[in-house]
């Protein structure tokens, strides 16, 4: 099948750290035809060649496995093509319809990676050229809008030139293997789906950490702050795998509508409830790697008085009737010890305690998503000094081993249990 993938915002930052080497990998394993093109949009005045050099650098700098070898990438290259465009300019438009014209693809996908104050204007411009038949779809790049005001005006805009089974909104969290495998999880196994409501669980905290600053993005970063470019849409997606309801069925609006009950059945906060559930924060200059880094405030681009989180971490509670009293703990930001980002889980204590055991020694479930996706169970099990004195339950590791349709095996280390600790405030400057 024939297809062109267009990218607006061709050259920016999403492309060439996230867009363009998924799309590499998946050419690399078949799933991605070569009878295609991948279209960049930019305002440079590059040639196809040039373009496909940029991207041949970029690619020389990411781990090696993932690198590909001179063979692999010349044939990659040859999809790729490059047209400049002024995106305020009508007649640039024209040209790109001439463009998608003369090649008449079966499938055409305008990737929309700008920001968010140009989807509108895209849209718009593509209708003026006919680009919106039934064979095009729009794809539109998370965040869709600032606030509540400016996503409704974004998403009238799009339906007025496109029917909604052409537009899809991505949030590209939501392709990391192991958040697609929540699904799985919860709702595949019936080990787990019986304790997952407030009876057996105590709490469920949502950790997404960064170890880099905002790099050369202080202008964008000033603008959004680490609630709306983390919380208001990764991290309540994750709130919302973990709390939902089963969904009548695996398709995208069944899960949608699970989905959306979670949402309106949050918690909402009070002045007094702000106060003591949500903290922000900065970070200060200090070292990372050995390597001196500045504050945030010293970055490039950011206010020297700037008030714009880059730490927050929130309670807020589901109120239903799975989820009622259990809170939900979601805290992330940049510049923090490591890069991870996991879910836990952890369950209520047994109700009557006949081993000499830590007050804090309840199961846990965790779900890691990066830097490397994987699963923990942390259980009791009695030690050598238990199986001497009936006195103690020590905790040991515990060996869990998966077995694969394909015959592998894998086996998984259960580290001992660590007590969760409570959330405390972040070691940055408070932004008040």
């Amino acid at each position: 099948m024939s297809f062109d993938l267009v990218l607006f915002g061709g050259t920016g930052d999403l492309v060439w750290r996230k867009l363009m080497p998924a799309l590499f990998q998946a050419f690399r394993h078949g799933t991605l035809p070569e009878g295609g093109r991948i279209i960049g949009i930019g305002r440079d005045k590059h040639s196809h060649e040039q373009y496909r050099a940029l991207i041949k650098e970029r690619f020389d700098k990411v781990e090696l496995a993932k690198r590909p070898s001179a063979e692999e990438f010349a044939r990659f290259a040859a999809l790729l093509e490059f047209v400049p465009m002024d995106l305020s300019k009508p007649a640039d438009y024209a040209a790109l319809a001439d463009t998608l014209t003369a090649r008449a693809a079966e499938t055409v996908v305008m990737y929309v990676a700008t920001a968010p104050s140009l989807f509108t204007t895209v849209c718009e411009q593509l209708a003026a050229v006919g680009l919106n038949a039934p064979h095009i779809r729009v794809v539109l790049e998370k965040p869709l809008g600032h606030d509540l005001a400016s996503n409704r005006a974004i998403n009238q805009t799009v339906r007025r030139y496109f029917a909604e089974n052409q537009v899809f909104r991505i949030d590209h969290y939501l392709g990391k293997p192991a958040v697609q495998n929540l699904f799985a999880l919860r709702f595949g196994n019936a080990l787990f789906e019986p304790l997952w409501r407030r009876e057996h669980i105590a709490n469920i905290q949502i950790t997404i950490a960064e170890d880099l600053g905002v790099e050369s993005r202080g202008g964008f970063y000033e603008t959004t702050g680490a609630l709306r470019d983390m919380v208001q849409n990764h991290a309540l997606q994750l709130l919302c795998a973990i709390g939902m309801e089963p969904p009548i069925n695996a398709h995208a609006d069944a899960i949608r509508d699970e989905k959306l009950k979670v949402l309106r059945s949050l918690k909402p906060w009070t002045a007094q409830s702000l106060a003591s559930d949500v903290v922000r924060g900065q970070y200060s200059k200090g070292t990372a790697g050995g390597i001196a880094v500045p504050a945030y405030r010293e970055e490039t681009g950011v206010n020297p008085n700037s008030q714009t989180e880059t730490f927050v971490a929130l309670r807020t509670e589901i109120a239903n009737w799975r989820w009622a009293g259990v809170p939900f703990y979601i805290r992330t930001g940049k510049r923090l010890a490591g890069r991870d980002a996991r879910i836990v889980v952890n369950f209520r204590p047994t109700p009557h305690a006949i081993f000499n055991a830590p007050a804090s020694s309840a199961n846990k479930l965790v779900i890691h998503l990066q830097p490397k996706d994987g699963l923990e169970l942390h259980l009791l099990a009695q030690g050598q000094a238990g199986r001497q004195s009936r006195a103690a339950t020590a905790l040991v590791p515990v060996q869990l081993e998966y077995r694969l349709a394909s015959g592998d095996i894998i086996k998984v280390s259960i580290p001992q249990l660590v007590s969760a600790e409570p959330m405390g405030r972040p070691a940055c400057n408070e932004a008040r």
